[in-house]
């Protein structure tokens, strides 16, 4: 068998055990975690008349243990003092409408046999299925992170390349300075600070301050359309892309002037080799494989993490935001579920870039790399 291809078979393969991996320890965690559904909601219903007791609880949702998803079995002194007073068969009665009356190993199994065939059940809050909830928020969580990576890696590829080009020149120097300012400003203070100047904060209003489309947007013609999109999102992709340009820059510059000191730059310089021949021709591909290497990492992060505050500022209801709040409200199978869904999309795409290596260096040997 060829090398690259048992290579990318025996990945294949450790995706599924580092799958399984990543949620034993994430259900371990909240295992430990103070607090759980079963405990927010005796808080919740402490206080309500009993008349209207029952119906919070058949409002949690008949459909609880099709989730499979595991929490705090509300037990013992990990309730909180709002619980101490409520009665036995309630606590009992919530447990079981939560699908937390069984042990944690039997949670644990019957969620991950769910999810092997893509079933993540409904949220415990909100009469949807996990699927939906993620199918209505991606969307706006992929404009913001493949914009925002797309921009990143086309500004800062050609300016890292340049900076080593011009190593301690003004230009070096002085797009370091503001490539540091950039990187010190943390992404929500700079999206308040386009607000303000942009959108209508004080000065100029350029700029709409929510959403990613304005009213009416289905009877705009598809031009209209496409720059309506576009002129929702210059602020929150702004936002999130200027933070992100330093490490990818300095990256790029390094991986280049580490490629542009060794011998065979300067055996093809004193072959008579142009500066542009040597940095394009033989360069390129050593001291890119650095920076495909970051981006797997950078898009997930953009997809999945680095926009919550964004997504919040801006008024946009996205992947961010809903696992912010699922994580706040200990909504376990929106929690869980986003995890295994996003936990697998970058072990795949970690693969890809793997795969992409070889492509820019076939002289890549995969039989000599360690898997």
């Amino acid at each position: 068998m060829h090398p690259k291809v048992n290579y990318f078979l025996k990945r294949l393969l450790l995706i599924p055990i580092t799958l399984f991996g990543i949620m034993v320890l994430n259900f371990l965690f909240v295992q430990m975690a103070p607090g759980g559904p079963v405990e927010q909601m005796l808080m919740k219903v402490e206080q309500s008349a009993p008349s209207g007791l029952s119906a919070r609880i058949g409002g949690v949702g008949g459909d609880v243990m099709n989730a499979g998803f595991s929490g705090q079995s509300g037990t013992g002194s990990s309730l909180y003092r709002g619980t101490q007073g409520m009665k036995e068969q309630l606590r009992k009665e919530l447990e079981k409408q939560f699908g937390f009356d069984k042990p944690a190993y039997e949670r644990f199994f019957f969620m991950m046999w769910n999810y092997l065939r893509f079933d993540f059940g409904k949220s415990f809050y909100q009469d949807k299925t996990v699927l939906q909830l993620i199918r209505e928020k991606m969307p706006v969580s992929i404009s913001l992170g493949v914009f925002s990576t797309l921009l990143i890696y086309l500004i800062a590829i050609p300016l890292g390349i340049r900076k080593a080009a011009k190593k301690g020149s003004f230009f070096d120097v002085s797009t370091s300075g503001l490539l540091t300012i950039g990187y010190a400003v943390p992404a929500f203070l700079l999206a308040i600070f386009l607000i303000v100047l942009f959108a209508g904060g004080r000065y100029l209003d350029w700029f709409p301050l929510k959403g990613l489309t304005s009213d009416g947007f289905e009877t705009f013609p598809w031009y209209r359309q496409i720059l309506d999109y576009l002129w929702h999102i210059t602020l929150p992709v702004t936002a999130m892309t200027v933070g992100g340009l330093a490490g990818l820059t300095f990256l790029t510059k390094n991986a280049f002037l580490e490629e542009l000191g060794k011998q065979y730059v300067i055996t093809a310089k004193a072959k008579g080799a142009s500066d542009k021949r040597i940095l394009y021709g033989h360069v390129f591909r050593n001291a890119m494989l650095i920076v495909i290497a970051g981006f797997p990492a950078m898009l997930i992060g953009m997809l999945f993490t680095g926009s919550v505050l964004i997504e919040v500022i801006f008024s946009l209801d996205g992947l961010g935001l809903l696992g912010f709040e699922a994580v706040q409200n200990r909504d376990y199978p929106v929690v869980f579920g986003t995890l295994y869904l996003f936990a697998l999309l970058g072990l795949i795409l970690n693969l890809i870039s793997d795969f992409v290596y070889t492509l820019v260096d076939p002289r890549i040997h995969f039989d000599k790399r360690m898997v």
